[in-house]
């Protein structure tokens, strides 16, 4: 969103001007200003400290929404979403413009807390809170949740479609799925600080609950600096591979790109499309260990030659078989040049002996090779890949895979995300005479 498109600002300043409306107070309602005062200084504080350079958190998301839900819980709905805009306008933009960024999560919050204490007080909520009736109060704090969980997925999913260019019918997808249960949660110790601070205990005992939520916040920030380490040194790996094979700039990271395409297609779970992600990425690590001279030879391999090259999947495996969070991706990089016909290499693994991880991938593989410029061949047409991969399905690659790929592409089509220059922006590279070839999916150094 660094260069916001005119469109996206004209988005952005509506959400603002309804954020304004939104916290105009209603006639003859009370507000308790020093509640609203202490809310908003303790959500900026959190805040603050959650983007410090002591907490490794890099994502721009709220890191303590039980403040705002139990603002939510406590004060009229103008007051409450008051609570998030000191914080908001206060805290660290990673990006630029960075006044734009504050200004869209500030209007982005007070949208969703606004909703969430509407809904909250429709539903007879503060009335459970004062009472101290937890069962009870747990229906309109659950309401208000979601309410506040919606706004967000719909805010978030309009600003992707018009700053990210994200397709529409993609912007939405899954967004409310993933921020439900960790706003559950928040939402929970949200409502245990508004009934304490109804109780006769106060506010003090209120602030006591955001203890525990600190403790595993560390926990989940440790997680990312960790998650933050793994992607760095795969990032490193998939650099060294380009530099020293220019040639397939970019390569790595689609067939990572459309492996997990094919896990999602298969519905594995978020952990383990993540793992063949990475698989994808790293299928090619071994070429680090091949001689430069032959991966940029332009003329055909020799016999002797190409019996070197069919080494590089167990010198991959060698380099990441130390690397504990890769999993079953380091499989992937040992076997994903085997075929089902036991016609592949490195051991002539047949059938179902042929690790899923490694069938993903090569499929995947062969499709980017397919799908871009490389040696002797220019790009094919999608549509003319994805048939020659049905063509060869059953004998060098897995019919399952095949399908959950074409399935995958038909419905969202190819546009793979990556960060190497991309080798179709590059003028190809024109044959000597005479060299032959490619005359099936795979045969790709």
């Amino acid at each position: 969103m660094e260069a916001v498109p005119a469109r996206a600002r004209v988005y952005i300043a509506c959400v603002a001007m309804a954020a304004l409306l939104c916290l105009l107070p209603p006639p003859g309602v009370r507000t308790p200003w020093w509640a609203v005062a202490l809310l908003a200084a303790l959500y900026a504080g959190c805040e603050r400290v959650a983007r410090s350079r002591f907490a490794g958190i890099s994502h721009p998301a709220g890191t303590f929404y039980p403040v705002l839900l139990a603002g939510a819980f406590l004060l009229p709905a103008p007051a409450a979403a008051l609570v998030a805009v000191p914080g908001a306008l206060l805290s660290q933009a990673g990006q630029r413009p960075v006044a734009l960024r504050r200004i869209w999560r500030a209007a982005q919050l007070v949208l969703g807390v606004w909703a969430a204490a509407r809904v909250h007080r429709l539903l007879g909520g503060p009335d459970a809170v004062v009472a101290g009736d937890v069962p009870y109060a747990l229906g309109p704090a659950g309401a208000a949740v979601l309410a506040f969980c919606l706004v967000l997925a719909l805010l978030d999913g309009g600003i992707l479609a018009l700053a990210e260019r994200v397709p529409v019918r993609r912007a939405w997808r899954g967004l409310v799925a993933r921020s439900l249960a960790p706003i559950a949660v928040h939402g929970l110790a949200g409502l245990m600080m508004a009934v304490l601070w109804r109780s006769p205990y106060g506010p003090v005992a209120a602030l006591l609950v955001l203890l525990p939520m600190c403790v595993s916040w560390w926990a989940f920030a440790q997680y990312h600096r960790e998650r933050a380490a793994h992607q760095a040194t795969i990032r490193a790996l998939v650099q060294a591979v380009d530099i020293k094979d220019g040639y397939t700039r970019g390569h790595s990271e689609r067939v990572g790109h459309a492996s997990m395409m094919i896990a999602r297609e298969l519905g594995m779970a978020d952990e383990r499309v993540e793992v063949l992600r990475f698989a994808g990425i790293l299928h090619d690590v071994g070429k680090l260990g091949m001689p430069t001279r032959l991966l940029r030879k332009d003329g055909p391999l020799t016999p002797e030659e190409r019996r070197v090259i069919e080494l590089h999947p167990e010198y991959g495996h060698e380099m990441v078989r130390g690397i504990g969070f890769l999993g079953e991706a380091r499989a992937a990089v040992l076997h994903h040049h085997e075929r089902l016909d036991g016609s592949g290499y490195p051991y002539g693994l047949v059938g179902r002996q042929i690790p899923e991880s490694a069938r993903v991938v090569a499929v995947a593989d062969a499709f980017d090779a397919m799908t871009s410029t490389r040696s002797y061949s220019r790009a094919r047409p999608v549509a003319v890949a994805l048939a020659e991969l049905e063509r060869c399905a059953g004998s060098q690659f897995d019919p399952v895979m095949v399908a959950a790929l074409v399935e995958a592409v038909g419905r969202t089509g190819w546009h793979p995300a990556v960060t190497a220059d991309d080798e179709e922006a590059r003028p190809p590279r024109v044959p000597p005479p005479g060299a032959p070839l490619p005359s099936r999916p795979g045969a790709h150094r």
